[in-house]
C-alpha cells in the first residue's frame, strides 16, 4: 500500500480496511499465541486495540442510536481484548474476531449496495453550499 493509493480511497473504504488489518492483525496473533510467540501476541493484539479505538474515533453521531450502539460495541471488543492480552486467550480472540467479521460483512455489504437515502435536490443544495462556502 502506498500513500496515494490510500489518498484516492474515500472513508468507507478506509473504514473497511481498517476492519480487514484488525482482522488480519487478531488472526495473526491466535497463530503466534499457539506458536507460543507471546511478545508478537502481544504487539499484534496492541495493534488491532489501536484499530478499534480509530475506528470508535471515526463514528458520526448524527446517525443516531445506532452510532451509540457502534461505540458499546468497540468499547467491549477493546476490553475483551485487554483481557485476551493478559490471558493469552484464544477463545476470548476469537469472540473478538467473531464480531469485527460481523461488522466488517455488514459495512462490505453496505458499500456493494450504495443507497443513499438524500434525494437528489438535497444534493445539489449540499453541493451549492459547500462550493460557495470555500470561496467566501
Amino acid at each position: 500500500m502506498t500513500d496515494e493509493w490510500l489518498y484516492h480511497k474515500t472513508p468507507q473504504q478506509l473504514t473497511s480496511l481498517l476492519y480487514e488489518a484488525c482482522y488480519n492483525h487478531l488472526e495473526d496473533a491466535k497463530t503466534m499465541i499457539k506458536e507460543k510467540d507471546y511478545i508478537g501476541a502481544n504487539e499484534r493484539l496492541q495493534k488491532a486495540n489501536d484499530v478499534i479505538h480509530r475506528l470508535g474515533v471515526g463514528i458520526n453521531y448524527e446517525a443516531g442510536i445506532l452510532s451509540d450502539q457502534l461505540e458499546q460495541i468497540y468499547q467491549y471488543m477493546a476490553d475483551r481484548l485487554i483481557v485476551a492480552n493478559l490471558k493469552k486467550d484464544l477463545a476470548i480472540i476469537d469472540e473478538v474476531q467473531k464480531m469485527i467479521e460481523e461488522i466488517m460483512n455488514a459495512w462490505n455489504t453496505a458499500l456493494k449496495v450504495k443507497k443513499d437515502r438524500e434525494s437528489t435536490s438535497v444534493k445539489l443544495k449540499k453541493n451549492r453550499y459547500e462550493q460557495q462556502a470555500i470561496y467566501e
